[in-house]
């Protein structure tokens, strides 16, 4: 029924009007002499390439402020010329969505002597302060986006040359490619024209905007307004182009050539996607972008489709069968973006806009260096996405309402494929001789999402007051799990090997092939419950905001924010619902140059979804399962208020069966009466005391100056305490046991192997033992971790201006420790997170980022983008070659990702104790215009990496492959290198710009 609803209500915006991107503009009037603020002066703001024009009269302050316009062209505002000051004005102003920017108009009385005909022009740079509130942020206009060197035209590959930003180590291939305050990327809001453009089951963009459909990218890092939530962390937002009465466009075509130019590299590198690549890898991109006028002065559109195919190859190798072939793949990222904005009268204005991504990236088999998996066994995997944003803004005396709409639709198949098993060959050593069939597990997440706003704007005297109101529904359904067609583990004699040879199969081979050796089956695993499960999580928020105006130096802002998550309740019978979250910030301008800023704020996240969605499809409604629920609570490990039926939930389950015939395991169906019996390594619950949203303090100090009319320096001091974050808790989790350096000093491998516990010996002081349908690890997601942030930020920026060169200049120092990385995080030892307390995976200490555009001829444009960072951190574990295992302590979890506590740290090292050694990349783009009828051609090369560089950190990677995870202690020295920044590229483009 809410779906009915929300449909009804989203059919009835359409057909009253559409979306709008809303942004604001704060008009100083100075006396040019004395600088005293001039009241009742007639302010006029003008935009004519969409025919907008509108007049205020500043008030006692010498300000009036311009609301609620559209971020559409660009904008002049001007005081004309009277009897008593010449005219002032500012020219080509270009707003972005959800800001208010601020500009100093400077009159100048008439003379007594006529000096004949004055106008004083205001600073219109990017290199400007900020009067107006006290959000530490920055923004990345069009402009500049297009000159710098820009890897795919992907929109996320730019972020990180904001300051505060930098690329992320992740925790799956896919994962978000960069990290706010050195933060899980996880944790950042992504937001397209102020609306929700997240993936929310684990996070990340749901629509991958491309660089095309981009008029500027806006970071908001700390004390940003009550507006913006759901969100501890920072805000990325991305106003989008708009057409005019002015017909054009652009048409492109980019080129990556590959390993034909590149540098000399022996490690892999990734696509845009974050999947690895190597050998093959070639990229063509192509697309147009057109706007203009619908109705002049009324209806305006613009229409943006890119297209992106790479070409990859693998290689399949297989020694035992003779066999080395070469397998094509392909990945294929689809974008097409369409905006109309549309003015109905004066007071009321609408837009509509739509994003469309099909994005499938193929696993043909075979692997980077040669593998085993034959494409009988290949799959895609599918990231699909459809937004249809919607707004409607009425502009009202001495008021602003807007009521914005969005549906959202995300569709990912991690591995989709051809029903069937999956067969793994082993030959007679039991190496690896073939992989075929299905990928061997299933992972299909659809999300459905709305989004409704209501917000209002009213300006009484000095205060500006904002109110709002949100909603953001999403219905979640995964059908995740094993194999229901199930996964066989066989093996080969020597003759039966030498057989399969003989049939010289090729790349060709497929299960039903190995039919006539009859293999024997060493295991069969069947998923035993394939089924579809979710959830609706709805997110209600409530902002008040006052902006006063407390002088005409000084400004104010109170805000008040309340935000309920309904999946907080998680398995209790009462959610979170204390969030309240207050928040202050002043900006006090020092003179017309330089401006003092600060503020306090608490921010909410919300519950991410893939821990609700997580704990039920890992749970388990057997009887054996809830005795061992029921001992928890006796122990007190769970509280007495526990209710079984509520944190438990019939989820996924396999089973494994050994001695059945090839291809002739049971079905799911057959041995339903197993299902109560299973035994599983490790289980789930929903927290019976729910879960509190994770909360953030932050408290920020800036200085501003403007150094001349087209350059700016600004300094922001940044603190930030986080609680309530994201870990595991095993319930059922063995006693302590941890090995000191003193332990092992001295010690042969024979008597170090004697020190490690048996996961027998670790079993035995579990709190609860093994039943049929029980589980040994039994794990929930609890709100308890903190982390404590530290930064010092400076920033130079200079516009180019009537200059031949520009540059922005970042420098962060910066310090993050936590007590939890992931939502998958667990204490290495017995829940002692205490013990864990260390830098952050994505912790710089120096980051330095410099972006110089220079252009030393007409029409010719040379951008040098560097990035210097200090290394990431390292975490050691033990080398197993030594202790015959990286689990000394016996829990079973000596396998995947060293960085959410699956193995034990080097004894004597402390979490994240060591440092990888500094990274430096400069790329370099060149740009020339060739002038041709009604318009332009633009010829372009980019190089990354142009000094080839082998960097060992600080570039996007994937935990379990980067080098962040070293065997032994620091003071060995040891540094293994599995993975690096890319080597060299180039990538050249061709582009007709109208």
């Amino acid at each position: 029924m809410l779906s009915v609803r929300f449909f009804s209500l989203l059919l009835g915006l359409m057909l009253a009007g559409g979306a709008y991107a809303q942004a604001g503009l704060e008009v100083t009037v100075l006396h040019f002499d004395t600088r005293a603020p001039v009241p009742g002066v007639t302010v006029y703001l003008e935009n004519e390439v969409i025919g907008y024009g509108e007049t205020a009269v500043t008030n006692a302050q010498g300000k009036v402020r311009f609301p609620a316009v559209t971020t559409a062209g660009l904008y002049d505002v001007f005081v004309p010329e009277t009897e008593a000051y010449h005219e002032a004005r500012a020219d080509d102003l270009r707003l972005r969505a959800n800001y208010t920017r601020s500009i100093i108009l400077l009159l100048v009385p008439v003379r007594t002597v006529e000096l004949g005909e004055v106008t004083v022009t205001a600073q219109t740079s990017f290199a400007e302060i900020n009067t107006v509130n006290a959000e530490v942020g920055a923004t990345l206009r069009e402009q500049e986006v297009e000159l710098l060197p820009v890897e795919g035209r992907d929109v996320t590959r730019v972020l990180y040359r904001l300051p505060n930003v930098t690329q992320a180590t992740g925790f799956f291939p896919e994962a978000p490619n960069v990290s706010v305050n050195g933060a899980n990327s996880l944790y950042v809001n992504y937001m397209v024209d102020g609306m929700d453009n997240n993936e929310n089951f684990l996070g990340g963009q749901k629509f991958a905007v491309p660089t095309g459909f981009v008029q500027d990218i806006t970071v908001l890092t700390n004390n940003y307004s009550t507006e913006f939530g759901r969100t501890g962390n920072g805000v990325f937002n991305i106003t989008t182009k708009s057409g005019s009465n002015r017909f054009s466009g652009e048409a492109f075509y980019l080129m990556r050539p590959g390993p034909a130019l590149d540098g000399a590299y022996r490690f892999a590198q990734r696509d845009l996607s974050g999947n690895p690549v190597k050998d093959g890898f070639m990229r063509q991109q192509g697309g147009v972008a057109f706007g203009g006028p619908i109705r002049r002065d009324r209806t305006f559109f613009f229409v943006n489709v890119e297209h992106t195919t790479d070409f990859k190859d693998n290689l399949l190798r297989v020694p035992q069968l003779g066999l080395t072939e070469t397998v094509e793949g392909q990945n294929h990222f689809t974008y097409a973006s369409a905006r109309v904005d549309h003015r109905w009268s004066d007071r009321l204005r609408s837009t509509v806009r739509a994003n469309v991504g099909l994005v499938q990236i193929e696993r043909q088999g075979g692997g980077l260096e040669g593998g085993t998996t034959f494409p009988s066994a290949a799959n895609t995997q599918d990231r699909n996405s459809v937004l249809v944003a919607l707004m409607n803004t009425y502009t009202g005396d001495g008021f602003v309402a807007e009521t914005n709409l969005q549906y959202s639709r995300f569709r990912w198949n991690y591995a989709r494929a051809s029903d069937g098993p999956q067969v793994s060959v082993l030959d007679p050593q039991e190496l690896s001789v073939a992989v075929l069939g299905h990928p061997g597990f299933l992972f299909d997440d659809l999300e459905n999402t709305f989004q409704l706003q209501q917000k209002l704007t009213a300006t009484r005297g000095n205060h500006t007051f904002k109110l709002g109101a949100e909603l953001v529904s999403s219905d979640f359904s995964l059908t995740g799990g094993g194999n229901p067609n199930g996964n066989y583990t066989v093996k080969l004699t020597q003759a039966q090997l030498d057989q399969l040879r003989a049939m010289n199969p090729g790349a060709g081979l497929r299960p039903e092939d190995l039919a006539p050796l009859n293999p024997e089956v060493l295991n069969y695993s069947v998923e035993l419950r394939p089924k579809a499960f979710g959830a609706r999580q709805n997110i209600w928020s409530f902002y008040v905001e006052d902006l006063v105006s407390a002088s005409d130096r000084l400004n104010l802002t109170f805000g008040l924010r309340y935000d309920y998550d309904n999946l907080s309740k998680g398995g209790g019978t009462t959610g979170d619902w204390n969030n309240l979250a207050p928040r202050f910030s002043f900006n006090y301008k020092l003179d017309e140059r330089s401006a003092l800023r600060g503020g306090y704020g608490i921010f909410y996240d919300k519950i991410v979804y893939a821990i609700y969605s997580d704990a039920l499809q890992q749970n388990s409604t057997a009887e054996g399962f809830k005795q061992q629920l029921r001992r928890l609570i006796d122990l007190g490990l769970l509280p007495s208020h526990t209710d079984l039926d509520r944190v438990t939930f019939e989820g996924n389950l396999t089973a494994d069966f050994q001695g059945v015939p090839y291809l002739g395991g049971p079905t799911p169906e057959e041995v339903r009466a197993r299902r109560e019996d299973v035994f599983s390594n490790e289980r789930r619950i929903l927290n019976p005391d729910g879960y509190d949203n994770p909360y953030t303090h932050q408290f920020s100090l800036g200085y501003q100056l403007q150094l001349g009319p087209d350059r700016l320096f600004y300094v922001d001091l940044m603190h930030t305490r986080s609680y309530n974050l994201f870990r595991l808790r095993n319930l059922n989790a063995p006693a302590p046991y941890r090995l000191t350096r003193a332990d092992i000093e001295g010690k042969t491998p024979d008597e170090l192997r004697a020190l490690v516990r048996t996961p027998a010996e670790a079993d035995a002081t579990r709190p609860v033992g093994p039943v049929p349908g029980g589980a040994r690890n039994i794990v929930m997601t609890e709100t308890a971790g903190e982390a404590r942030y530290w930064a010092a930020s400076f920033n130079l920026l200079k516009d180019r201006s009537g200059d031949d060169y520009a540059y922005r200049l970042s420098y962060t120092l910066s310090r993050l420790r936590n007590n939890t990385e992931d939502i998958n995080f667990r204490a290495m030892d017995a829940n002692d997170f205490e013990a864990e307390w260390g830098p952050s995976i994505n912790d710089r200490t120096h980051v330095i980022n410099a972006i110089f555009y220079y252009y030393p001829v007409r029409n010719l444009g040379l951008s040098v983008a560097a990035l210097l960072q200090s290394g990431q951190p390292i975490n050691r574990i033990p080398d197993a070659t030594r202790f015959g295992t990286t689990d000394l302590n016996g829990d079973g979890r000596s396998f995947g990702d060293a960085y959410v506590g699956n193995s034990d740290r080097q004894p004597g090292e402390g979490r994240n104790s060591d440092r990888l050694p500094w990274s430096n990349t400069f790329d370099v783009g060149l740009q020339y215009r060739l002038p041709v009828r009604g318009g332009h051609l633009e010829f372009r090369a980019d190089v990354f990496n142009v000094f080839n560089a082998e960097n060992l950190s600080g570039y996007s990677n994937n935990a379990t492959q980067s080098n962040q995870i070293q065997v032994g202690p620091a003071d060995s020295g040891v540094l293994v290198r599995r993975n690096a920044s890319p080597p060299r590229q180039f990538q050249f483009g061709l582009r007709y710009v109208f």
